[in-house]
């Protein structure tokens, strides 16, 4: 046995060491993961001790959510879409975008419901006691007026998500129907509110490696390292529903709105490829537009949808979100109401728009929307462990659908060129040359 921890040991310096060299706050997390891992294995009483850093950690993040989702959600709104000017293109586009991440919502629900990959882990008795809070009997009226905030200061206090989110849409639309050079001023402000916070979050996922290695000590020093069976479980469901959004609904989507499917791929092939690797959205948005204008989309569509969609469209982020929620609740040993389930589902797609910009977004999102709902935080530490696999894969799909939903939106206000004449369109763009030559032959 003694054997075993040295070599596990020197795996873990090893792993540091690599961490090190490359600088990545990610295989940072990693390390801490490991090292969590065994301390909660070999030292279980230690790691007990080691809780107190996971929930300064949580209560950073906490401070993070409600001035976060009011500047992201202002700025979406008064922002990008001036409700006077943004006409018919802006209303299709905002359709679109519900219609997609309501499905992307509901399939990573199906996924985690049947899978039950949180089911079978066993949270600590402490745990259950202090922060699952039992739930009456509510009515349907009780959870609609739930919804709307009577005393924001009171719902920030108290991380009512929804209640936090219902006033930033009303505050944004109310901001977007004001003069300009009234609303100007007020939307400098929620802007730069909005990169304070997002700097801020930067910050405080500095200390993601000790809050994550303290978390998964305390986890495994009470639940032993079987709860890791349940995370490969999670992966694995994640990628499976990844999948099937992609083939149930993209897919179809591209083939009603009759999208060039194999010039389409050839186009997002860079742009996703780049979110793959960084994790960012944003550092494929310039190539995303530029690949959707090559590819026959106007100008002025990819300029207002493709923004819009980095707010009101993050199909990946929305699966993602729906999927782990519930996994926390099988991993609390609670069975959720369909209603109240739905409640939940709806409070996370609403209060995911507009965070694709921040590091962990939606693991921010998620540990404010379970704390709201009384569900306990120690899964979501767990589950901070991977997210950077998890991540990967839903900022490429949050890249891919925004793509997408810019070319539907163009092809559905007559501005994309069909099929065959797309083909001349795109010789001339990618042959200047031959495109040259055949103007002199002409003339």
């Amino acid at each position: 046995m003694r054997m075993l921890m040295l070599l596990r040991v020197a795996a873990i310096v090893l792993l540091a060491a690599w961490a090190w060299r490359r600088r990545s706050l990610t295989l940072w997390i990693v390390v801490g993961m490991a090292v969590g891992a065994e301390i909660g294995h070999d030292l279980p009483d230690v790691a007990r001790q080691l809780r107190v850093l996971a929930q300064i950690f949580l209560r950073l993040i906490r401070t993070i959510v409600a001035p976060l989702l009011f500047a992201t959600l202002v700025v979406g709104i008064a922002g990008h879409s001036n409700l006077r000017q943004v006409g018919r293109m802006g209303v299709k586009a905002l359709i679109y975008f519900e219609i997609v991440t309501t499905l992307a919502l509901f399939i990573g629900w199906a996924a985690i419901t049947v899978s039950k990959a949180g089911v079978g882990v066993t949270l600590p008795a402490a745990v259950e006691t202090t922060q699952i809070q039992q739930t009456g009997q509510r009515t349907w009226q009780d959870i609609v007026l739930a919804i709307f905030p009577e005393n924001i200061a009171r719902a920030i206090a108290e991380g009512e998500m929804l209640q936090i989110v219902v006033f930033s849409v009303l505050f944004g639309v109310a901001l977007a129907l004001i003069p300009d050079e009234k609303r100007r001023p007020l939307l400098a402000f929620t802007e730069s509110l909005a990169e304070t916070m997002f700097r801020f979050t930067k910050i405080v996922m500095l200390m993601a490696p000790i809050g994550v290695g303290a978390a998964i000590a305390y986890t495994v020093g009470q639940l032993g390292v079987g709860i890791l069976v349940n995370l490969f479980q999670l992966v694995a469901t994640f990628y499976v529903a990844v999948a099937l959004f992609v083939v149930l609904v993209l897919l179809p989507v591209a083939i009603i709105a009759k999208v060039p499917i194999r010039r389409f791929v050839q186009a997002v092939a860079e742009p996703v490829s780049i979110a793959f690797a960084t994790t960012s959205s944003e550092a494929a948005l310039p190539r995303a537009m530029e690949a959707m204008e090559k590819l026959g989309v106007p100008r002025q569509i990819v300029a207002f949808v493709m923004p819009t969609g980095y707010s009101f469209n993050l199909d990946g982020s929305t699966l993602y979100l729906s999927l782990t929620a519930i996994f926390v609740a099988q991993a609390a040993g609670i069975d959720l109401p369909v209603g109240q389930q739905l409640v939940l589902l709806l409070t996370l797609m609403l209060s995911s728009k507009g965070v694709a910009g921040v590091p962990r977004g939606a693991l921010v999102i998620l540990l404010g929307t379970v704390s709201s709902f009384g569900l306990p935080t120690e899964p979501v530490f767990v589950i901070l462990g991977i997210d950077a696999v998890l991540d990967m894969l839903r900022t490429s799909v949050n890249v891919l659908g925004n793509c997408l939903a810019t070319v539907v939106i163009a092809r559905w206000e007559g501005e994309f060129p069909q099929p065959d004449a797309a083909r001349p369109v795109q010789a001339a763009v990618s042959s200047p040359t031959s495109a040259a030559a055949n103007s002199r032959r002409s003339g």
